[in-house]
């Protein structure tokens, strides 16, 4: 519900004049604010999560290396294989978007080793994220969303925002330039984020993480682009593993002094070292939609022993908007 300082939609101008600066950064970081941002730009679409509306559920298995363990002590990279539930999805909170748009398709994973520990994690297909901070959150959105007169975003309110941020236009640059993907199995998914990871001696590193798909990328040819239907990526992914499990290679990539530890907009550069952590193996795909995955909120702060969350503030605030979003669509009904 919409209250005080945080429902900054429905507050008036003379209002907003008398916000400090500060007031307005946390009035724009709010979660409930930016759930209402993702609503206000692509709709509202009852049962669906606000942000990777449209999506699929499957499941398989994590396997830890040596090499994961001896950077991080946490139960899952011991080596032993662990039940994962995961999740594919197509960018955006339009539930009803074309799967061969030009936006991140995502992967979350949750699983819970025998001793208890739990590991979520929700991945983009994309190395940065498109904002640096939360309070760029719902501005971001707000100034995309069209005007009821025009039907358009208003074109002096986006130039000024992306000109007063332009490292929320990194993502989309990025994507501009990459091939739509063919499948969910083909292509690379990464944290964005930074994590610490301690090991079983005490030593730490920061690291960020990425899923490479052993199948190698793939992506779209204009002749795809034009025969296939809107609703490919479902099936494909269905028909792929139903032929044999789709596996990923897990691997940190390790920070240097100096790389942005608390900024998922600036990637880190591409020699830094990548260590081979674990192996993912999607073996299992359900039918149709719905599934194990569905009531499953993939909190990126849900951390198994050896691994915390960077000072990141976008990292630190992402499972509150999380929260929003389920309690809404739990207490929806399908139309």
């Amino acid at each position: 519900m919409k209250t005080g300082l945080f429902a900054l939609t429905a507050l008036s101008a003379a209002l907003l004049s008398t916000f400090t600066v500060v007031e307005l950064a946390h009035a724009q970081a709010d979660p409930v604010a930016q759930v209402d941002a993702l609503e206000g730009l692509f709709g509202k679409h009852p049962t669906a999560r606000r942000s990777g509306a449209k999506g699929l559920c499957a499941s398989g298995t994590f396997t830890g290396t040596a090499e994961g363990a001896a950077l991080s002590s946490a139960a899952m990279l011991a080596g032993a294989s662990v039940p994962v539930t995961a999740r594919f999805s197509l960018g955006g909170g339009n539930a009803k978007a074309s799967d061969k748009s030009r936006s991140v398709r995502g992967m979350a994973l949750a699983m819970t080793h025998p001793g208890g520990q739990q590991w979520q994690m929700s991945m983009i297909s994309a190395p940065v994220f498109f904002v640096s901070k939360p309070e760029q959150f719902a501005p971001f959105l707000q100034v995309r969303t069209p005007e009821p007169g025009t039907g358009k975003p208003n074109a002096d309110r986006l130039k000024a925002f992306n000109d007063a941020n332009p490292e929320t236009l990194r993502q989309a640059a990025y994507l501009a330039k990459a091939p739509i993907p063919a499948s969910y199995g083909t292509v690379q998914y990464w944290s964005t984020n930074a994590f610490e990871v301690t090991n079983a001696g005490g030593q730490s590193r920061f690291v960020r993480w990425q899923f490479v798909p052993e199948a190698g990328t793939l992506g779209l040819t204009e002749e795809q682009m034009k025969s296939l239907p809107d609703d490919f990526l479902g099936d494909e992914l269905r028909q792929r593993v139903a032929r044999a499990p789709v596996a990923f290679r897990f691997q940190f990539q390790l920070a240097q002094s100096g790389d942005p530890i608390n900024d998922p907009t600036a990637a880190w550069p591409e020699d830094r070292q990548v260590v081979n952590a674990g192996r993912l193996v999607i073996d299992r795909v359900e039918a149709g939609p719905g599934g194990a995955c569905d009531k499953i909120m993939f909190n990126p702060l849900a951390l198994p022993t050896g691994i915390k969350p960077s000072a990141d503030p976008v990292l630190l605030a992402r499972p509150a908007p999380y929260a929003v979003s389920l309690g809404r669509r739990l207490g929806e009904v399908k139309p």
